[in-house]
Formats: C-alpha cells, structure tokens, sequence
C-alpha cells in the first residue's frame, strides 16, 4: 500500500511537478512566518525555510505520512531575494537582473515520521536572465506572477520568456527537484516508484 505523501507547500507547482512524477500528494499548507528566518548561506536558508515548513505540519499527519517541506531563494549578486513585498520591488529586482544571472536555491525536508528520521537537502540552478525592456518587466509585473514567487520570477509560467538559460536541474527552478526528491527517499530506503499512485 502506498505511503501518504504530504506536502507542506500551498505551491500549485510543487503539487504538479510531483503528480507529473506520479505522486498524489495531500497538500497541508504550513503558515510558518518565512520572514522571521534570516541567514546569509542560500542553501542554509532555503534547508532551513523547508525545514521549518515540515515540521509546522508534523502534528496534523498520520506517523506513516511522508512529509515534504519545500523553499526557495534566489542569490543574486550579494542578496538573498525571497519573494518580493510588492510591484515596486519586483520592478526594481527585475532591472537589475536583466541580462544577469543568479542562482536559485530550493531547500528540500523529507521527513519520515514513523522511522523518525529526516533528511535536509538544497539544490541549486544557475539561471540566466534575459534582457528585457522596462515595457516587458511593467507587464510582466501586470500578470502578478511575480509577486507570490522567490526571485520574483518562474520557469513555468510567464516568467518563462525572460530567462535565456538555466544551469542545472528546472525543477529546483520551479520548486522541487525530483532527482534530489529521488535521492532523499533512498536515504530512507525509501523508493520513489513506490510511491506512484
């Protein structure tokens, strides 16, 4: 019998990338206060985001639910971006990104309540941004896409037009690596295909 999977992130793309690999999730959104977490390591911070969602959801899941905690930031230049506080500062971030690159950072924490064990991975995609005129960034902007995103932009979406290329894997781009994913539930000789619905 499959194994509940429970994912604490109200991310429609998070949900989707794991039913396209063949995982029905329970989606239980963990209301953890983000900004409340500050660090200066992007890998550190996204682990500890995704850490933090995890355990929120703990106490509202069966023991032998999987839960999955997700976060991403974006490193840019000397910044850590999570998502933007308005119109105004995805503007600005999307000015300065333009014809820049930055690496997207996406914290991933597998918890397996039953064995009492967890697992804290980050994944990190270099991404290379377009040079977009301010025409493009003010509708882009428009769309709200932006705004309920880390680095105020998405690979799946929108956003898509305006990033040349990426380096490494676009799930970590879009929120959850499905080969770390892959990976993690070994650790927890777990395997993935047992998981399919």
């Amino acid at each position: 019998m499959t194994r509940p999977f429970v994912l604490a992130s109200q991310s429609p793309a998070r949900r989707e990338l794991l039913k396209a690999a063949g995982i029905e999730p329970q989606v239980i959104v963990s209301g953890v206060d983000e900004s409340r977490v500050m660090g200066e390591d992007p890998a550190e911070l996204a682990n500890a985001l995704a850490e933090m969602k995890a355990e929120a959801v703990l106490n509202l899941v069966s023991p032998e639910s999987l839960v999955l905690g997700c976060d991403s930031v974006l490193h840019f230049g000397r910044e850590i971006l999570g998502k933007p506080e308005g119109p105004e500062e995805a503007t600005s971030r999307w000015k300065r990104m333009r014809g820049n690159s930055g690496t997207l950072w996406t914290g991933h924490c597998l918890i397996d309540p039953a064995a009492d064990r967890r697992v804290v991975r980050a994944s990190g995609t270099v991404v290379h941004f377009a040079e977009v005129a301010d025409e493009e960034i003010a509708a882009y902007v428009a769309t709200g896409e932006p705004l309920h995103v880390a680095g105020s932009f998405t690979l799946d979406g929108y956003g898509s037009a305006f990033i040349d290329r990426i380096e490494g894997d676009p799930g970590t781009v879009i929120g959850l690596s499905m080969p770390l994913l892959r990976n993690m539930l070994g650790e927890l000789e777990i395997p993935l295909h047992g998981l399919w619905s």
